[in-house]
């Protein structure tokens, strides 16, 4: 069964058709260093989720959105929160922005994603999953970071090596 896109704003909720309104990203008030980043991606036009979402995150608004794997829910959510983001000079910071993600998959998917996006942007990406050699993601964490992709136990690894700031 295909759900239509769901979006819920704090205060309100909506259930839009699939039918996107707006005819560009640049409509939805994106700006122009994620508008780069929607050009290096490929992307024409917006889904319906993205077209909901990203006016809502730009305006400073909480989302939820719940919509079919495909249809952009991750580039929805990026694309205004890093584009909002100020850049910063690449110098030893914690992360400003933390995702947690349930699979290392996931967590692939959305760093591949926020990299490309963040090149775009001014701001580095750092993937935190297990699979992988902990002391390379230590290394990338202490050379500094904007956003942190991670999953839960290699967040918790990394907290118990006081390799990570949360605090900041």
């Amino acid at each position: 069964v295909r759900r239509r896109p769901y979006l819920w704003c704090r205060g309100h909720q909506a259930l839009r058709s699939g039918k996107t309104s707006m005819a560009s990203f640049k409509e939805l008030g994106l700006p122009s260093c994620a508008l780069r980043a929607v050009e290096a991606l490929g992307y024409t036009t917006p889904t319906p989720v993205q077209e909901q979402a990203i006016p809502e995150i730009l305006a400073g608004q909480d989302v939820i959105a719940a919509a079919s794997t495909g249809t952009g829910k991750t580039a929805a959510f990026l694309l205004p929160t890093l584009a909002k983001l100020e850049a910063r000079e690449h110098t030893a910071r914690a992360p400003r922005i933390l995702v947690i993600t349930p699979t290392r998959e996931l967590a692939e998917q959305i760093a591949y994603a926020s990299m490309r996006i963040g090149r775009c942007c001014g701001h580095y990406t750092a993937a935190l999953f297990g699979g992988k050699p902990i002391a390379e993601q230590i290394e990338k964490l202490a050379g500094g970071c904007d956003i942190a992709i991670a999953t839960p136990g290699r967040l918790c690894d990394l907290i118990d090596k006081h390799a990570i700031d949360l605090d900041s």
